[in-house]
């Protein structure tokens, strides 16, 4: 008996189907129904209409809500790449080219991942198969007028964004310091527009943007975000022409919508002093800045050394010269120790031998019995605090502060070829500790 085969019917292939969908903005997002769910429905629909081919929707979801077509750095965008390099992938569908790409470049990027890995990709308005010329011709044409699209809006926006500055209307950002927004508009602050002015008006008196951003930090000054004042910050603040009542675009300054927090004179007289070389400007603080250590340092032989500057173009250089010097009086058998140094480096110096000091166990001992002296309340656990908190003082005080702290602190700096030595009066550091103890400001402390 003769036996008969049947060809065996070949296995169809299963085709998995990625649905990606993207929305530009977040609005709509939250609704029951939302633009991605009306993407993906659509796209699940034409996947069914495949079926007979042997296209299966796969159940995870790649949808960007509020995310532009301009760039690829989307979630979910990377999710699916991701998963095309892994291989589980086989078609890409979406419900319109422009959810996946509105670049032609960055498209041009896509299709390359998707041919190297064998993935389809799929339009359900905009039927094309990108594996042929004709497809990827078709795509780009119309990718073109995607991407020309995105570029008109850009430039209406631009040109709505310019038009509003330009009738000083405020489009949204960072609040400056002074105002708040209130119906997307700027009103004044009354508590932090007095301190707007303060800064401005104190500029005029200092002269100097680092001192006046030492004071606002010995004050406990800070901006809306509750940061304490920078130099930057400061800069920033002084050129900031809303508080003119102007807004600004590309350079231009329009009339504002909102009210002005400093008048002309004072942004004027302001501005003055900008105008000058901040070199300029550093000197003059400088020559103001009283010499930190007069009367107090010697040099090995017991000469006083006093404080002398020598001006080279508009730079100021400040120095401790020996009186020996001074006077002519120098032989061969000087002393090696120098007789001249710069101001800056020595009271440096200094100031980090006394901070290094007050710490040491025998002047705290010696602290403790000078406070104690005075007010005999005073423990030693509030000595070794207030000590622990000299740095912070130090740094709050301003420059003639800072001299008269140093006059109370210490009774003589000398200077020798091995180094600089600094002595103590624990009696007045035992007042310093005893004014730390007691509730005032930083600045009082001096």
């Amino acid at each position: 008996m003769r036996r008969t085969s049947t060809p065996a019917t070949p296995v169809q292939r299963r085709l998995r189907c990625a649905i990606y969908t993207r929305k530009s903005s977040e609005e709509g997002l939250d609704m029951e129904f939302n633009s991605l769910d009306a993407q993906r429905e659509a796209c699940e629909s034409f996947i069914a209409s495949q079926k007979a081919e042997g296209w299966v929707a796969l159940r995870d979801r790649f949808d960007d809500g509020g995310f532009s077509g301009g760039t690829l750095e989307r979630p979910a965008l990377q999710r699916l790449l991701a998963d095309i390099e892994a291989g589980l992938v086989d078609v890409v569908v979406v419900y319109k080219i422009d959810r996946l790409s509105r670049a032609l470049m960055d498209f041009a990027r896509l299709v390359e991942v998707f041919d190297r890995h064998g993935v389809t990709f799929v339009s359900v308005t905009q039927s094309f198969n990108t594996t042929t010329s004709m497809g990827r011709l078709t795509l780009n044409i119309l990718l073109s007028f995607a991407q020309f699209e995105r570029e008109v809006i850009g430039e209406r926006i631009r040109d709505k964004f310019a038009a509003s500055r330009a009738r000083g209307m405020w489009m949204g950002g960072y609040v400056p310091t002074g105002y708040d927004v209130k119906d997307r508009k700027l009103v004044v602050n009354e508590a932090e527009s007095a301190t707007i002015r303060m800064i401005f008006e104190r500029f005029v008196q200092l002269g100097s943007a680092t001192t006046l951003v030492a004071q606002l930090a010995a004050e406990g000054v800070v901006t809306k975000r509750g940061k304490p004042v920078d130099k930057g910050f400061l800069y920033k603040l002084l050129n900031n022409r809303v508080y003119l009542g102007e807004a600004v675009h590309k350079g231009t300054s329009y009339p504002g919508e909102h009210a002005a927090i400093i008048d002309q004179d004072l942004w004027n007289r302001v501005h003055g002093i900008l105008q000058e070389s901040p070199r300029s400007r550093a000197a003059a603080t400088r020559t103001q800045t009283p010499a930190l250590l007069k009367g107090l340092i010697f040099g090995p032989t017991g000469t006083a050394m006093t404080p002398t500057a020598t001006k080279k173009g508009s730079r100021l250089y400040r120095y401790y010269a020996s009186m020996d010097v001074i006077r002519g009086r120098m032989s061969g058998t000087e002393s090696t120790a120098p007789q001249r140094l710069p101001a800056e480096m020595v009271e440096n110096a200094v100031v980090r031998e006394v901070r290094r000091l007050v710490r040491t166990p025998e002047i705290v001992a010696q602290t403790v019995a000078a406070a104690r002296r005075d007010d005999a309340g005073v423990t030693e656990h509030d000595v070794v605090t207030a000590l622990d908190r000299f740095d912070e003082v130090w740094s709050a005080l301003f420059p003639a502060e800072q001299a008269r702290l140093v006059r109370l602190l210490v009774d003589r700096v000398t200077v020798t070829a091995d180094g600089i030595a600094v002595d103590l009066r624990t009696a007045g550091l035992g007042s310093v500790v005893r004014e730390m103890l007691t509730p005032r400001t930083p600045e009082a402390v001096a």
